[in-house]
C-alpha cells in the first residue's frame, strides 16, 4: 500500500530538494513564501537566485567576513547581541555624588547627637531631688565673686535593707546627721576646696524653722557643727555656717551612704594610693598601704575612718578631699563620658541619691564636678578649716585666718591661707 500522497510515491517524486530527495538542487523559492525577501522581479527577469532571500556571509576565512557589505554577525568574537554600530558597552549608570552623600550623612549624625543631648539632658534634670529650700535661710551674706558650693555627706540609710546595712558597716540608726561638710569655691583663680570638720566650734544663730516656719532666736548657744544639720536639716546648716564664718552659699549638695558607694561601683572603682594600713572596726575599713581600686564598700569605709588615724577627724577630712577629688577625675574621664554603658548607670546613680537646692541645675553640678576633678589635677587648693585649738572636745576655729580666708574667697583671689 502507497502512504505517499497522490503524485508522491517514491518513484515519482520527481527531483525535488528535500523531504528526502538526494538531489542538491534547492527547492523554488515558490514554496517559501516565508521567507521571501524584498519585491517581486519586474517581467522579464529572472528571480535573484536562492529565491530572493540575500546571500549570508562567507565563513570559508573563518572570521565570519566576505559579504559584500563586510557584515559581521559577531559569533566568532562573542558579540551576539552587539549593536548594530559595532560592540561596546551601553550607557553606564551615573557616579555617585559624595559630595551629597557626605552632606547628608553629616546632617543625619548632627540631629541625632542634637536629639539625644536634649533627651539626655531632660532625663537628667528629671532626677534631680531639688528639696533643699534655701530661701528660707534669713540674714544671709552678701554674694561675692565666684560660686560656693556646701557639700555634705549624710549618714543617711534611706532606701537601704538590713543586708546593704551590714554589708556597709552603717549600723541602723534612724534619721540622718552629716558625716562630712565642705566648702568647695569655683573662679577664675582656681578651686578651693575646705573641709569643715564635724567637731567644730560653732553658735547656732537665730532662724526660722524649715517645716514649721516658726523663727528661732539665737541664744548663743555653741554645738559641734554637725548638731545644726540634725537640729534642723540643711536649711539650718547652710545658715550656722554662713553665720559663722560671713561666705554667702550659693548651692547645696549632698549625698547619702548608698548613693556614695553606688557612684563609686558605677564607675568601676576609684583608683587611690592609701597613705598606711588602715583598719577600722566602726567603719568596716581593712585596708592596705600602697595604690589599689577601691569598690563602693571599701571607698565608703575609708572615708568615714577616723578612729584607726592620728589625727581623728582633721585626717579624716584630708581623706574624704581625696577620694572625692579622685571620683570627680575618674567619672570626667573620657572611658566614662564616652562609653554610654557607663555613663549613663553613673548619672543615674549619683543623680538619684543627690539632694540638691531648688536653684541647682546641671550646670551647675557638672561645674561642680569640674571644679573638684581641677583640684585633685593640681590646679586648685584643698585643705581644713584653720583650727587653733580645742574646747571642750571641740575644734575652735582660727578666727583671723577664717576672716582672712573669707575675705580671699569673696574677691575670688587666690587662697593664701593654710589650714590645718
Amino acid at each position: 500500500m502507497n502512504d505517499w500522497p497522490e503524485g508522491w510515491s517514491g518513484d515519482n517524486r520527481g527531483d525535488r530538494y528535500g523531504r528526502g530527495s538526494a538531489s542538491a538542487r534547492p527547492e523554488s523559492a515558490r514554496v517559501m513564501r516565508q521567507v521571501r525577501r524584498g519585491a517581486a522581479p519586474p517581467p522579464g527577469q529572472s528571480a535573484p537566485p536562492y529565491g530572493g532571500v540575500p546571500q549570508q556571509p562567507s565563513y570559508v576565512d573563518g572570521q565570519g567576513h566576505g559579504g559584500q557589505d563586510g557584515y559581521d554577525s559577531g559569533y566568532n568574537t562573542g558579540q551576539v547581541y552587539g549593536s548594530p554600530g559595532g560592540p561596546g558597552p551601553g550607557p553606564g549608570r551615573p557616579a555617585p555624588d559624595w559630595r551629597r552623600r557626605i552632606k547628608w550623612t553629616a546632617i543625619t549624625l548632627a540631629t541625632v547627637v542634637v536629639v539625644t543631648t536634649v533627651g539626655t539632658y531632660f532625663w537628667a534634670d528629671s532626677k534631680l531631688n531639688r528639696e533643699v529650700d534655701l530661701s528660707k535661710v534669713i540674714e544671709r551674706p552678701g554674694a561675692g565673686e565666684g560660686t560656693n558650693y556646701l557639700i555634705v555627706g549624710s549618714d543617711s540609710r534611706e532606701g537601704m535593707t538590713s543586708e546593704q546595712k551590714k554589708d556597709l558597716h552603717t549600723g541602723s540608726a534612724e534619721g540622718k546627721r552629716t558625716d562630712s561638710m565642705m566648702i568647695l569655691h569655683t573662679g577664675d583663680n582656681g578651686s578651693t576646696l575646705i573641709s569643715l570638720p564635724r567637731d567644730s566650734d560653732v553658735e547656732i544663730p537665730s532662724f526660722v524653722g524649715s517645716e514649721s516656719g516658726k523663727k528661732y532666736e539665737g541664744t548663743g548657744r555653741r554645738v559641734k557643727l554637725n548638731a545644726a544639720y540634725a537640729e534642723d536639716g540643711p536649711e539650718l546648716l547652710v545658715r550656722t555656717v554662713e553665720h559663722n564664718t560671713g561666705l554667702r552659699l550659693d548651692h547645696y549638695v549632698e549625698i547619702g551612704f548608698a548613693g556614695f558607694a553606688n557612684i563609686v561601683d558605677s564607675v568601676g572603682g576609684v583608683e587611690m594610693d592609701i597613705p598606711q594600713d588602715i583598719k577600722d572596726p566602726k567603719s568596716g575599713a581593712d585596708l592596705k598601704k600602697g595604690k589599689q581600686t577601691l569598690n563602693g564598700e571599701d571607698a565608703l569605709a575609708f572615708v568615714r575612718t577616723r578612729y584607726a588615724l592620728a589625727g581623728s577627724d582633721l585626717d579624716r577630712t584630708k581623706n574624704q578631699q581625696k577620694f572625692l577629688s579622685a571620683l570627680a577625675n575618674q567619672v570626667a574621664t573620657p572611658s566614662t563620658v564616652l562609653n554610654p554603658f557607663k555613663l549613663y548607670p553613673t548619672m543615674g546613680s549619683g543623680l538619684d541619691s543627690l539632694v540638691v537646692d531648688k536653684d541647682m541645675g546641671l550646670f551647675d553640678l557638672a561645674s561642680m564636678f569640674w571644679a573638684m576633678k581641677s583640684v585633685s589635677g593640681g590646679d586648685g587648693t584643698s585643705m581644713n578649716m584653720p583650727v587653733s585649738g580645742s574646747v571642750g572636745g571641740n575644734l575652735r576655729w582660727d578666727d583671723a585666718k577664717v576672716k582672712q580666708l573669707v575675705e580671699q574667697l569673696k574677691n575670688d583671689e587666690k587662697v593664701t591661707v593654710s589650714g590645718n
